[in-house]
């Protein structure tokens, strides 16, 4: 009897050591993510703000082949719209901001790993990205057109029954193209290529019949050489522009709306739209 109440006795001991370890391990919380978080695992505390400003650096990645949005100009230099306000924005907080071109089919990745502070260039609204990431309140309008070659016949999305259709892969087009199925159906062919500048290339060569993109961009295109495209009427979705953060960054969203907000109230904003665009179109309220 005694040998038994001995082995009980350890047993239990054993037993409260290992549940002191499991409670102690469990008090001290997650671990850091590499080079610091932007949210405080343990108390679920939102320092993407302070994360930046303490930095002194904003990383602003986009896909460098998007004009008007975002793009590498004839010098190399990164220029367009939401580079501007981008530009303004960081200005009025008083950080520096850092251009990062990425792969546009690797962007949520990009962010979540920390490569990049924020998508911002021309970045549409949906769902599936509302529930990945924190959005800004929209600040453009957009739709999906299809271009074709001025010489085309085709006058309408239905003409294009039967031909080769390019869009960027990783794009909203992809999305409007799976929300009009019945057109998608009708193609010969439906071509993903990296960007919209080889799309558009391609186009020219003749290598596919259209393009459906963005129409901010497309209309980049037609007016930057007339004659050469044309936009057809019917639209395949309307979009509206946002910025991605990462989920949970809200402080810093709140904070570059504050800055948007005030760019509208000032005039500013208007300016740069109507640089690039010959008259305000953005939405931000």
């Amino acid at each position: 009897m005694k040998k038994v109440s001995k082995l009980v006795a350890v047993v239990l001991v054993l037993s409260m050591v290992f549940v002191s370890c499991g409670n102690s391990e469990n008090n001290n919380g997650g671990t850091s993510a590499p080079g610091g978080t932007a949210t405080d695992s343990t108390s679920n505390e939102d320092n993407s703000l302070k994360y930046i400003t303490d930095r002194g650096q904003f990383i602003l990645g986009l896909d460098a082949s998007f004009p008007p949005m975002g793009f590498t100009d004839e010098d190399l230099n990164i220029v367009g719209f939401d580079i501007d306000v981008a530009k303004e924005v960081c200005k009025r907080m008083g950080v520096e901001l850092k251009l990062q071109p990425i792969d546009w089919k690797a962007k949520e990745q990009e962010l979540n790993t920390k490569n990049i502070d924020c998508i911002w260039n021309g970045f549409s609204y949906s769902e599936e990205r509302n529930a990945a990431l924190t959005l800004s309140q929209s600040y453009m309008t957009n739709t999906q057109v299809a271009v074709v070659l001025s010489t085309s016949e085709a006058t309408k999305l239905s003409d294009l029954a039967g031909k080769v259709v390019a869009i960027q892969n990783g794009s909203t087009a992809s999305d409007a193209m799976e929300d009009n199925k019945e057109f998608t159906d009708s193609l010969k062919q439906l071509v993903k290529v990296d960007d919209n500048v080889q799309a558009m290339m391609d186009l020219k060569i003749n290598g596919s019949d259209a393009v459906v993109m963005d129409e901010v961009v497309a209309r980049y295109y037609t007016e930057k050489e007339p004659g050469t495209y044309k936009i057809l009427e019917e639209t395949l979705s309307d979009e509206q522009y946002v910025i991605g953060f990462r989920k949970g960054d809200k402080a810093l969203c709140d904070e570059i709306e504050k800055y948007l907000k005030e760019m509208k109230e000032d005039g500013t904003l208007a300016n740069i739209s109507t640089e690039w665009f010959g008259k305000d179109i953005t939405t931000i309220q």
